[in-house]
């Protein structure tokens, strides 16, 4: 997937207006970099395709009656913010709380958040010392091994919540990691944007 196709792409499955706010946040990416390195300089001429449709596809496949979405080390806002544009009208009663940190990539993000009009909750704290937030879903991209973000989700899970990690060609080692009761509860679905990667979804009290 070339990232002009990455961007029709993301254009065939939003609607217009959400389009509209996706291009706003690819300008204000494109202009922030070159102060805040809010994502890897490498995949910056491929954003659309590693970063829009790589956080849409987390957006996808989570529960449609989700209420509480908990996004950790947003980082630039993937994919915190492609979830809140995304949820801005098809499920417009979706929270969305973003854990960063760096005190300048959220910066960035409630700037985004503010050109995009999409409503979310910024936390610029370290993920250990954020409040209880009884997910329905919990996401993290490009945070931590996966053992580890098991243990930062745990205080925020409900028996329900749906764990969404999506990870490289080493995921197998990395499920090897973790306790077997988790191993049973996860399913590995292809990425939509590399052919070794996987979205891990978890739903452990299932």
């Amino acid at each position: 997937m070339t990232d002009d196709e990455a961007q029709q792409y993301m254009a065939s499955i939003v609607s217009r207006e959400t389009m509209e706010r996706l291009n706003i946040f690819h300008e204000l990416l494109l202009q922030w970099q070159k102060t805040i390195n809010l994502v890897a300089p490498s995949t910056l001429q491929t954003a659309w395709e590693r970063h829009f449709v790589d956080s849409a596809q987390i957006f996808e496949l989570a529960p449609v009656d989700a209420s509480n979405w908990l996004d950790l080390g947003s980082g630039g806002g993937f994919p915190g913010l492609i979830v809140a544009a995304m949820a801005k009208e098809t499920r417009p009663n979706l929270k969305v709380t973003l854990v960063e940190s760096d005190i300048r990539k959220c910066g960035f993000m409630r700037e985004a958040a503010r050109k995009m009009d999409v409503r979310v909750n910024i936390l610029t704290r370290r993920i250990e010392g954020i409040p209880r937030q009884s997910a329905d879903v919990i996401s993290a991209r490009a945070l931590s091994n996966l053992a580890a973000l098991i243990k930062h989700a745990s205080p925020h899970m409900t028996p329900s919540t749906c764990l969404l990690f999506p990870k490289g060609s080493s995921y197998k080692s990395e499920l090897e990691s973790i306790p077997q009761d988790w191993q049973s509860k996860v399913e590995a679905i292809a990425s939509k944007t590399d052919p070794d990667a996987v979205v891990l979804r978890f739903s452990p009290q299932s």
